[in-house]
């Protein structure tokens, strides 16, 4: 049995907020659950090559915009999954962190970030 406290946990910076990773690879479950915030009036543009995630907002709010523009309202009890290597643009409101439960399939290390310099938003997830 697996049993983690956020005050165990060193969260990792990933550039427009943190993420506190309490599965990993190494616990051998398969996936990573992560505690994920987002700074308030922030925009990531993200893309994962190696991993399918799903997000479930228990906090704050934002959108979620896909390459075609369309725009998903994230407020509390909303969940998104990128299940096609989506590129999409994750944005913050102006007046709140957003938080997320994310889960990402295969697991990850636990050390990775983005590189939100890059223009397609590619991570190296």
């Amino acid at each position: 049995m697996i049993v983690r406290n956020a005050s165990e946990i060193i969260p990792v910076d990933w550039g427009n907020g943190t993420s506190r990773r309490y599965l990993t690879k190494a616990d051998d479950m398969g996936f990573t659950v992560t505690d994920t915030v987002v700074k308030a009036g922030t925009s990531s543009p993200l893309r994962y090559k190696n991993h399918l995630e799903a997000c479930y907002c228990y906090a704050g709010s934002g959108k979620v915009i896909d390459t075609e523009g369309n725009e998903f309202p994230i407020v509390p009890g909303t969940i998104y999954a990128l299940d096609q290597h989506d590129a999409h643009h994750l944005v913050a409101s102006d007046h709140e962190d957003l938080r997320l439960v994310c889960v990402f399939t295969p697991a990850l290390h636990g050390h990775e970030v983005h590189d939100l310099s890059k223009a397609d938003g590619f991570s190296n997830y």
